[in-house]
């Protein structure tokens, strides 16, 4: 476990978070850091520790760890999303959002969580939907180019790649 911000910064960088998109929407821009020769916007690094930094303090803020959802239609999310429940006790839902899920209360996969994280607010736009409806929160890992409609807390990385 590391104790300092730039030892969380340095892991970031080797694990590529700081790499964006080309396409780069008017609400991201205050966490792009610069734009590089072949038009890649690369992410601050120190704005996505401080915004992983207030998701922490909300998923924290609620005492039943099995009240949050996380959810991610992504293949390479899917994995990530299930070994972060694994540590941490919330619920998995990974694949297909099934809709009706936080709205739909005749259906036997209904639920009522807390707090919503997804993966990527592009795919998973029918679940933000959703926890809008249900006044929800939600936190979301974002790139330079993910809509941020009904996203709460928006951590900026790059959500793209395979690691």
């Amino acid at each position: 476990m590391s104790l300092t911000k730039e030892d969380d910064i340095q892991k970031m960088l080797v694990c590529k978070t700081h790499l964006g998109t080309r396409n780069c929407n008017h609400q991201i821009k205050r966490y792009v850091f610069r734009r590089t020769g072949d038009g890649i916007h690369i992410i601050h690094l120190g704005k996505t520790w401080e915004k992983v930094m207030v998701a922490a303090r909300a998923i924290v803020a609620i005492e039943n760890p099995a009240d949050i959802i996380v959810a991610s239609q992504r293949p390479y999310g899917s994995r990530a999303v299930l070994k972060f429940s694994q540590y941490t006790g919330t619920q998995p839902m990974a694949g297909r959002w099934m809709p009706g899920t936080l709205t739909n209360q005749i259906t036997t996969k209904f639920m009522e969580p807390r707090l919503l994280i997804v993966t990527d607010p592009r795919t998973d736009s029918q679940a933000i939907r959703e926890a809008s409806y249900a006044s929800i929160p939600v936190i979301a890992l974002v790139d330079t180019d993910s809509p941020l409609q009904n996203v709460d807390v928006a951590i900026p990385s790059n959500n793209k790649g395979k690691e």
